[in-house]
């Protein structure tokens, strides 16, 4: 038997593209979730603050700390997320090139599959 028919574990790889019309909303919101955190008790003051400058400083960053991959798949029922990757940085758009072709196979060697860049900061997970 195949890997395909034998295990149980599928990789789901999903590429967003947002445009940022209230850089600021973005921002506030990531140093909230922050300050939830540090008063729930998850975040150490260290990392709070380090955090902290992260979303205020870098949007691409606010953005990827606000994204939970999680919750995306939390109400799929027989699914239980393992691992989740994820990452955020600014690029260059124009959704009339022909790299920006959403129906053509995105199978791109170049492409890191762990999904940092240049100038992307990279959230690793394991639930619970």
């Amino acid at each position: 038997m195949s890997t395909e028919e034998t295990s149980r574990f599928v990789r789901l790889r999903v590429e967003l593209v947002l445009e940022i019309d209230d850089e600021e909303a973005v921002s506030r919101a990531a140093r909230r979730r922050l300050s939830d955190e540090t008063e729930n008790g998850d975040m150490s003051a260290e990392e709070r603050v380090h955090a902290q400058q992260a979303v205020t400083e870098d949007t691409a960053e606010a953005l990827a700390y606000l994204v939970d991959p999680f919750a995306l798949v939390a109400e799929v029922p027989g699914v239980e997320l393992q691992q989740a990757s994820w990452s955020g940085e600014r690029i260059e758009y124009d959704p009339d090139a022909p790299d920006w072709d959403v129906d053509e196979d995105d199978v791109d060697e170049d492409h890191d599959d762990e999904g940092g860049g240049d100038g992307a900061t990279e959230y690793r997970g394991h639930p619970g």
